[in-house]
């Protein structure tokens, strides 16, 4: 997006337009919103356009323009959801667009060529489906899709923010050029609202926290907890989140209410106030396979100065330093998920010196200051 001397002269004090592209209202809200803020203050105008659903409210309240945009997360028609976002790039005439997680790259990158739009960041919250899916249909077309993502992402005045080291390597391995990734470590955590008190008394208390997806390890999560209470360890395991049903992994409500109030399980629901939560808890976990960025989930809870237990998987293992401020897990391993968390409820100790060190991590690497400032670095390389 270089704009020559004679050009910005000619628009005078005129912003630049930074648009966001984000399925949904409350991704945009959780994840996006402070980086939108800071843009803002860096003199762009912004706008969002996304799903208008129960959130949209809060991004008018942030003095934010919503543009009410739908892209389907489950199904929907590739050539009518391209067609849209070319009219919408079109008629909107962003400077620079930003497109958030994979279906909205791969199809905004697309539109965004089409509609010449100046120059595009496309930030990769994990390689989801397209990487890690074992259906069939998937699987054929994987080399395909993987081949046309590489085309798009290689495009001129267009960089890709990933969030791992691991799929910085798989889309290398896809062949986007290394010059056109930049590894920017999550969302990032505010650390003066996310911080640690005095741990509350026993029992200890476990949380995932998470959309109640079967991959992002529920399953196993309870399947552990039913195994350590009927060891006799006297503990809580609580599940923080509502089911997806745009997604086909979502744990029905239903099964949910099943599993409270046995072996220890406890279902919140979504919380607003997830501060205050994770300050009543004694561990952070989340056993997933589901191909994550960095979760967001761990970072607040590492913020909170909780150890973790998580799976030795992309994105997971980016916020544990084994033995340091966590442990790792296998995938899908019940047993050594038991393990690790009876390790840790057992050691009041060992919880207190790992909480320590993953309260440090976070705020010499995941700080959402930090965050803010490598992702306006993003823009500027650009020439925003």
């Amino acid at each position: 997006m270089r704009v020559d001397c004679a050009e910005a002269a000619g628009r005078g004090a005129e912003r630049l337009k930074l648009l966001f592209v984000v399925t949904e209202d409350w991704y945009f809200i959780s994840h996006r919103l402070p980086l939108a803020l800071a843009a803002r203050a860096a003199g762009f105008e912004v706008a969002v356009a996304t799903r208008a659903g129960r959130q949209a409210q809060l991004i008018g309240e942030a003095g934010l323009r919503l543009i009410p945009f739908e892209l389907s997360r489950r199904g929907g028609n590739p050539l009518r959801e391209v067609l849209a976002l070319w009219r919408l790039y079109r008629r909107e005439q962003p400077d620079l667009v930003h497109h958030v997680a994979l279906k909205p790259v791969m199809f905004g990158a697309l539109a965004a060529w089409l509609a010449r739009v100046p120059a595009q960041v496309n930030a990769v919250a994990g390689l989801g489906w397209l990487f890690t899916s074992s259906s069939g249909i998937v699987r054929l077309a994987r080399p395909l899709l993987r081949w046309v993502l590489a085309r798009l992402l290689n495009q001129p005045q267009s960089l890709t923010i990933v969030q791992n080291p691991d799929d910085r390597a798989a889309l290398e391995q896809a062949g986007v050029a290394a010059t056109r990734l930049r590894l920017i470590r999550g969302a990032g955590v505010d650390v003066q609202i996310f911080y640690p008190v005095v741990p509350p008394p026993a029992p200890v208390c476990v949380a995932l926290v998470a959309r109640m997806l079967r991959d992002k390890g529920v399953g196993e999560f309870v399947a552990a907890a039913e195994r350590l209470t009927g060891a006799g360890v006297n503990a809580r395991f609580i599940l923080v989140g509502e089911p997806d049903p745009a997604n086909p992994a979502s744990v029905p409500a239903a099964t949910l209410r099943t599993w409270h109030g046995q072996h220890g399980v406890e279902w919140w629901g979504q919380r607003a106030d997830m501060a205050a939560v994770l300050q009543t808890m004694h561990i952070a976990c989340l056993p997933s396979y589901y191909g994550e960025g960095l979760p967001k989930s761990l970072l607040e809870a590492a913020a909170c100065g909780l150890p973790i237990v998580t799976s030795d998987a992309p994105g997971c293992r980016e916020i544990v330093r084994e033995g340091v401020n966590g442990l790792l897990v296998p995938v899908r391993d019940v047993d050594a998920l038991v393990v690790a968390l009876r390790k840790l409820i057992d050691d009041p100790g060992l919880r207190l010196r790992l909480g320590e060190q993953s309260r440090l991590l976070v705020e010499t690497a995941f700080s959402l200051e930090i965050v803010l400032e490598q992702t306006l670095a993003v823009y500027r390389e650009l020439g925003a």
